[in-house]
């Protein structure tokens, strides 16, 4: 029934269009009583879609493809590769049946490769309660939640290390008193720390949650409408060498800590992360902490080994567009025309952020040799939003390692610039 409609809407809109359209008339007729209303081709900033003309059935393409460049300063020892690379390459598909059935199918062929990124339906009850099911985001963190084509910076900070990615499962969503509180709640198969999956590894599920609290949200006039928190909270019991995670530095993605052979968890991990957030015009900024613990076991010896990461960052549009986390990020007021002395919107971003991981982890030899047990970066960044779909980013990053101690591994600074495109 669903592929009729899109049959007779690609028909009716492309090779039949209705009257008022070939007469050149900009609004189309009243509806007549008894006749559906034609089916609409939508095509815009937000991407490309067939809808009926009752807006009970649409289907929604787009894409977000970015381009790379990561060049490594101070780099003597040619430890890192300067490269060229499309970071995401991402056509999507989203649509909606009867209005109380959401679909989206999100794959990613960067790097030559096919990964399904999200593939899941919700079933709408009401804006306080829909039920997802498939493949998603954990339920859990903050910048992890944050869209990709909206991102601050070219890559998450260190905390997002700790935050599971996507999985597979069940969860329920939702907004109550028009987003003053807002949850997120579900059953997936597990994940290590920043990873994601398509298969079980074993039988254990993890349970996930985060609620997020808006309290001036409807106060227009308020200061504080922009200010809000939340906690996230992730546990289940998993075993085996998968569910243990390496960390790697985010400008240049290299291993600064993993696991020795042998070693594997072996018990109940639980996660947490309280979060604080603010945007007000043009300036937008963030809080996040994330702790992770699990059992860890090798020859013999067993131990719980936690691990911690912290970021804030802050950020100004100087040009006076609104800052945001949500849709598709900054809006120039004007879009790139230098013939009109228009040049788009321009935002400045800064964070520090750190990770730390028990030195038992080392103490007890259930990390690899080379490991190093503490990171700390600071990144600027410079946003250029030449249009709504078109964006340049450029980044610095320092990433120091044991506090620069003796025999610590080098500190790795690194240039990064990217062109995005999203519609």
């Amino acid at each position: 029934m669903h592929w009729r409609f899109l049959g007779v809407a690609v028909f009716s809109v492309t090779l039949a269009p209705p009257a008022f359209a070939q007469q050149g008339a900009v609004e189309p007729p009243p509806d007549v009583p008894g006749v559906a209303p034609p089916a609409r081709l939508i095509a815009g900033q937000d991407g490309f879609a067939i809808e009926s003309g009752n807006g009970e059935y649409r289907l929604q393409i787009g894409a977000l493809v970015q381009a790379d460049g990561r060049l490594a300063a101070e780099d003597d020892n040619e430890a890192i590769n300067d490269t060229f690379a499309l970071r995401r390459l991402r056509p999507y598909l989203r649509g909606r049946i009867l209005r109380r059935f959401e679909f989206y199918v999100n794959p990613d062929f960067a790097g030559g490769t096919l990964v399904l990124q999200d593939a899941y339906i919700d079933t709408i009850f009401s804006p306080a309660f829909r039920i997802r099911a498939g493949k998603g985001k954990h339920p859990f963190g903050l910048e992890r939640l944050h869209s990709a084509s909206n991102l601050l910076f070219m890559d998450r900070a260190l905390p997002t290390a700790l935050a599971p990615n996507r999985d597979l499962g069940i969860q329920v969503l939702g907004d109550v008193g028009g987003g003053v509180f807002s949850y997120l709640a579900g059953v997936m198969n597990g994940v290590a720390d920043g990873g994601s999956s398509d298969l079980d590894a074993n039988d254990g599920k993890d349970v996930s949650a985060r609620v997020i609290l808006r309290p001036f949200t409807r106060n227009v006039a308020s200061p504080l409408r922009g200010l809000g928190g939340a906690v996230s909270g992730n546990t289940g019991r998993q075993t085996g060498a998968a569910a243990l995670p390496s960390y790697r530095t985010q400008t240049f993605q290299q291993p600064f800590f993993w696991y020795a052979t042998g070693a594997v968890a072996s018990g109940r991990r639980v996660r947490y992360s309280p979060q604080l957030f603010f945007f007000r015009g043009p300036f937008g900024g963030w809080a996040e902490y994330v702790r992770t613990e699990v059992p860890v076991t090798r020859n013999g010896v067993s131990d719980d080994i936690a691990a911690r990461a912290w970021q804030v960052a802050a950020s100004w549009v100087l040009t006076g567009e609104a800052a945001t986390d949500a849709g598709p990020g900054v809006r120039p007021r004007a879009i790139l025309d230098p013939s009109t002395g228009h040049w788009g919107a321009f935002q400045l971003a800064a964070r520090v952020h750190e990770l730390k991981v028990d030195q038992a982890a080392i103490d007890l030899g259930f990390a690899a040799a080379g490991s190093s047990r503490k990171a700390q970066a600071w990144t600027v960044g410079l946003n250029w939003y030449l249009t709504g779909n078109l964006k340049y980013v450029l980044n610095f990053e320092r990433t120091v390692f044991d506090d620069n101690q003796a025999g610590a591994r080098a500190a790795e600074n690194g240039i990064a610039f990217r062109t995005q495109l999203n519609f």
